[in-house]
């Protein structure tokens, strides 16, 4: 910092240290006139030489040092003048202090890591009368400014919370839904804190059912969705308000095993269904507090697909499980290439069941034709297993695609990829109604709580082909392409693994689906390659924790 600027110095790194409605603390902007730092976001400079290159590390550490202070004394206009897009960072800091209610802020940087600097923000939040301390820890990035030349704060609201997205915002006041107390299926609570999967789902539940069950609100630190129709999300309570009490179908021990499991890979999703009933057992990401990839994410499903795709050509009689099918390493369809992983044939001899179990992507691509409808999968998918359907399992959740499509994009879809979107939960429902026959939409509260109508697809799979298909399943897991992964899983198992490629990336995406006894669960791992060395361990832990 430059001569004039007051700091206070603890234990060797720079805090802040405000108080009172005015931040009537030290102006540590003094002197900054000409020193290069800030100089009004990201306007044009009046000097005749703009700088350019990385910013410097003197730069980083002025830069970042000058916005804190600011923002820590609540000095809105100053920090936004520090930061590359004013208009949007005056607002959101000017709320910090009036809408969040903050009253004191300390704010302490760490060894910057680059050009990004971390830091940890232990804050005051102060409500008619009701008080609460607030600690949590983000991040901001210095940039030169392209027209300035001057190191700015790259703004983006995470830079005031790290949950803080485009278009939201943080309040504190009364709450505006009633708080709830949400328990698996044993009556076991469920809680943010326990299990960090459902606190979007969590939040979402109070929205929807807060106010049936019974519940009164409390005074809460939040942050208001983006999303009209989104669930606020809940950092900090000041005053608890009378929970209700909501009852789900998970199951707290399935729950915690899925938690953990999805902690090996970064970019993890794993969803558990009773095949039975269609109730889910459990929900979690990786990371646990982002996008909840697991029942909403839309994205190609891999071979995991060919379970639907195996349904459609044994009810057509185009194959059996025990009849022969040609595996070549390559087969062309309609001017396009499909091959084989490692380019890999079967002998003419084998039968469905073997390409099923190894993951012959030119077997099911052959059959193609015989079909002779483009759109038979999309009818399978939506008539059997109920995708494209509108769920309603209580949640936000996506129910799954398979659009039409002709010629090369068609037989894509045939081995998962191409315009198919599926989700974890989407695969664990398909796998649920292979092992049963019958589609039953997945739920994650009982209908009994708000009499929803679910969705019901308009047949099911006649005995002898389920049979097949579990039988084919059940080959995958005992020495095809899934045995290492469910070795570790007892009783009657099947699973069918899968690779997506992604455009963009240059591993593919693992796909895992399994089941044990009455229990289905899928997975899907970003980049984590082929489908049993990454999701097939989620899949196979979370079914060993039902069983």
């Amino acid at each position: 910092m430059r001569s004039g600027a007051k700091v206070a110095v603890v234990g060797g790194v720079f805090a802040v240290v405000v108080g009172g409605v005015g931040y009537g603390a030290y102006n540590v902007l003094d002197g900054l006139g000409d020193s290069g730092v800030g100089g009004g976001s990201d306007t044009k400079a009046t000097s005749s030489e703009v700088k350019t290159g990385p910013v410097t590390e003197d730069e980083i550490a002025e830069t970042s040092k000058a916005f804190l202070a600011a923002w820590a004394k609540g000095e809105a206009t100053v920090a936004a003048e520090l930061t590359n897009n004013k208009g949007d960072a005056e607002p959101a800091l000017a709320g910090y202090s009036e809408s969040a209610h903050v009253t004191k802020a300390v704010i302490t940087p760490g060894p910057a890591t680059g050009s990004k600097v971390p830091y940890t923000v232990k804050a005051t939040v102060s409500y008619e009368g009701r008080t609460k301390p607030w600690t949590y820890a983000s991040e901001l990035t210095v940039v030169r400014g392209l027209t300035t030349g001057r190191p700015l704060v790259d703004w983006v609201p995470s830079v005031i919370h790290p949950e803080l997205g485009k278009g939201e915002s943080l309040e504190t006041g009364e709450s505006k839904t009633a708080s709830i107390e949400a328990v698996d299926r044993n009556g076991n609570v469920l809680t943010k804190e326990k299990y960090p999967s459902l606190g979007a789902i969590l939040d979402d539940l109070r929205k929807r059912y807060g106010a049936k069950a019974g519940g009164t609100v409390g005074i809460e630190t939040w942050i208001n969705s983006a999303n009209a129709d989104g669930a606020d999300k809940t950092l900090l309570t000041l005053v608890k308000g009378k929970p209700g009490k909501v009852p789900t179908t998970l199951d707290a021990n399935a729950q915690a095993a899925a938690e953990t499991a999805v902690k090996q890979y970064s970019g993890a999703s794993v969803v558990a269904v009773k095949p039975s009933t269609g109730e889910i057992r459990a929900v979690a990401n990786n990371p646990a507090t982002g996008f909840n990839t697991a029942m909403k994410g839309e994205q190609a499903p891999g071979s995991t697909m060919k379970i639907v795709t195996a349904a459609l050509l044994i009810e057509k009689g185009l194959a059996s499980a025990n009849s022969p099918v040609e595996c070549p390493r390559e087969v062309l369809y309609q001017g396009r290439t499909f091959h084989n992983l490692n380019y890999f044939s079967l002998p003419s001899t084998d039968t469905f069941t073997s390409s099923f179990a190894q993951s012959c992507n030119t077997a099911f691509i052959k059959l193609i034709d015989d079909t002779k409808d483009d759109a038979a999968l999309g009818k399978e998918a939506r008539d059997v297993f109920g995708i494209g359907l509108e769920w309603k399992t209580g949640t936000v959740s996506v129910d799954g695609s398979v659009p039409e499509a002709t010629g090369g994009e068609a037989a894509a879809q045939y081995i998962g990829q191409g315009t198919v979107t599926m989700n974890a939960l989407n695969m664990a429902s398909i796998t649920a109604t292979a092992r049963t026959g019958t589609f039953r939409q997945p739920v994650l509260v009982p209908r009994s709580l708000d009499g929803r109508q679910l969705a019901t697809a308009s047949r099911s799979l006649s005995p002898n082909v389920t049979g097949q298909l579990t039988a084919m399943m059940r080959a995958t897991a005992s020495w095809g392409t899934g045995k290492a992964a469910m070795s570790s899983v007892r009783g009657d198992k099947g699973a069918k693994t899968g690779s997506a490629e992604v455009d963009g990336q240059s591993t593919s995406n693992s796909w895992f689906t399994g089941f044990s006894n009455d229990l289905a669960a899928a997975a899907v791992v970003q980049s984590g390659g082929h489908g049993g060395d990454a999701a097939g361990p989620v899949v196979a832990a979370v079914l060993r924790a039902g069983q």
